[in-house]
């Protein structure tokens, strides 16, 4: 399902929004980066999976780093690669070298499925431990890596594969 389209209870065919109802997501969309923006801790796992969902999406792979402070503020969110519909390139070396550079504590690596299946694939787990392992001999700790698909999340330190 694309960013602008939705699914109706009663016609599984996906339908595109309205003009007026894409305005609507747009203008909540700012309310919630607002709010978002003023309270920047995300202390819990559902701050962090609201988070996730209402940023990291679309019609192509996006990879993500959330960057965080010494007390899990947020210093910087930042796309580090954007890809095709099923592949992101991905280079543990550039997740760590802007994480030295903001002064990051921690981090945790969020990326989407489009295909809305948010389990991790062979790959995913590979980059993984590679970032895992960069991290801890820099003293950095990843604290998840987080798949989002359509309507739900995929959390591999809850999996077991962190």
């Amino acid at each position: 399902m694309t960013r602008h389209m939705r699914k109706l209870a009663i016609n599984p065919q996906p339908c595109p929004f309205s003009t007026q109802e894409q305005a609507v997501v747009y203008e909540a969309r700012q309310i919630l980066l607002r709010h978002l923006n003023q309270n920047p801790v995300l202390s819990t796992w559902q701050a962090v999976l609201d988070y996730c969902a209402l940023t990291i999406r679309g019609d192509v792979e996006r990879f993500h780093v959330l960057y965080l402070d010494g007390k899990n503020r947020l210093i910087s969110d930042e796309c580090l690669a954007i890809g095709t519909v099923d592949h992101a390139p991905v280079y543990p070396r550039e997740v760590l070298r802007r994480g030295l550079a903001l002064n990051a504590s921690a981090l945790i690596i969020v990326h989407n499925h489009p295909s809305g299946d948010p389990e991790p694939s062979a790959a995913d787990l590979v980059m993984t431990k590679q970032i895992q392992k960069a991290c801890a001999a820099l003293g950095v700790t990843l604290h998840d890596h987080i798949i989002t698909g359509a309507g739900r999340e995929v959390s591999l330190r809850a999996r077991g594969d962190l």
